[in-house]
């Protein structure tokens, strides 16, 4: 492309400070150095960790910043030593990466890459320590690796898979992120056989695209626990079958469900990030073969307890991060499963928005009102 090796100018939303809404601006965008990627960025969405960091809750606050990690684009440029991708290629950027020489890339068991694991706090390119970005020479934070609310981005060719150029990006670009979270802890993790029960702590995006998990293993009861009552019509979209609010029983939820299922689930999936919610979803969980996932991310100082009779008594403790999926390896086959129809993305993506109205995105998902919403960048 005639851009190769200049700089970009295009429209980025910046955030320039915690909790204030973001502002469309004219952004420098370097070129790609030694193993990145600059990427023509069609379509992107808010995820709640996106709202999380730019709310500045709980972390190091790093502004003026770029938000944006889950998307689907085009690549156009790539740096030096960047094999596997080219000019052209339909890609999907990701937040956490394939090295593919760490001992986690070459484990089977692993997809926690040493290099390219999520860095919240870092807000440059590990080659050089320099943001990509800029505005009049001042550097605009990056955000882990992918910063796509831009409608051009820099990234670590680690960070990018390569997917089907007939995959329509507008509905692919929400698997970079939640959906194969949620997905993957149950088909890759909690492992549910055809017939069983799974219970789904927490019915948001993750917790849906769990739900979604269990409905394409086969589970012939998903119960669905939730403080919010209004995602109960929602969830039965993705295969949940039941529902439990915890604010409707004078009795610990576990107990409940341990009634209701002859004893307790055969798995269950948490996705809250609230302690109290891994305990139940771990003491829900069958004695003798039951097996609980741990997927949402607690406070820092947050401590968990459980009795050790729980596992003496063979119940299984599991945790995951990204859904056991690797990056480059793993996203092209869930693209595949979506184009083959054996996984249902629409009813994930409940609005729509063009780019310079990305505010409205983040109202949707504050007001609890959106599962995803999609952000046009040409629009």
């Amino acid at each position: 492309m005639s851009t190769t090796g200049q700089i970009i100018r295009c429209k980025a939303a910046v955030a320039w400070e915690a909790g204030k809404p973001l502002v469309m601006e004219e952004v420098e965008v370097a070129p790609p150095q030694k193993h990145e990627v600059r990427i023509k960025i069609l379509f992107t969405s808010l995820c709640h960790t996106d709202v999380y960091f730019w709310e500045a809750k709980g972390q190091t606050p790093l502004f003026p910043r770029i938000f944006g990690h889950e998307a689907g684009g085009i690549v156009e440029s790539v740096g030096e030593g960047v094999t596997d991708l080219q000019p052209g290629d339909h890609v999907l950027p990701v937040f956490t990466g394939e090295c593919g020489d760490c001992r986690h890339c070459h484990s089977e068991e692993s997809n926690m890459c040493d290099l390219l694991r999520i860095n919240t706090e870092r807000g440059v390119m590990i080659h050089d320590g320099e943001s990509r970005f800029s505005i009049n020479g001042k550097p605009i934070h990056h955000f882990v690796g992918t910063s796509t609310f831009s409608e051009y981005t820099v990234v670590h060719s680690g960070q990018v898979a390569k997917i089907n150029p007939d995959a329509p990006l507008d509905k692919v670009c929400i698997v970079s992120c939640g959906l194969s979270t949620g997905l993957g802890a149950t088909l890759n993790v909690a492992k549910p056989k055809k017939g069983q029960s799974v219970a789904i702590f927490g019915l948001g995006a993750v917790g849906l695209a769990a739900a979604e998990g269990a409905r394409i293993a086969g589970a012939s009861r998903v119960i669905g626990v939730d403080l919010n009552p209004k995602r109960f019509d929602e969830a039965k979209k993705f295969g949940v079958t039941e529902f439990v609010n915890p604010k409707d029983h004078d009795k610990p939820v576990q107990q409940v469900i341990a009634e209701m299922t002859d004893g307790g689930v055969d798995r269950s999936v948490e996705c809250t990030g609230s302690v109290q919610a891994m305990i139940q979803a771990f003491e829900c969980v069958h004695d003798g073969w039951g097996v609980a996932v741990l997927v949402g991310v607690p406070s820092k100082d947050d401590a968990f307890k459980s009795h050790p009779m729980n596992f003496l008594n063979e119940r299984t403790l599991k945790g995951t991060f990204f859904g056991n999926y690797k990056p480059k390896t793993d996203i092209p086959g869930i693209v595949e499963m979506y184009m083959n129809k054996e996984l249902e993305l629409e009813k994930f993506i409940t609005h729509t928005v063009p780019f310079s109205e990305i505010n409205k995105a983040f109202d949707y998902m504050l007001k609890g009102e959106s599962i995803r919403c999609i952000i046009t960048m040409g629009a």
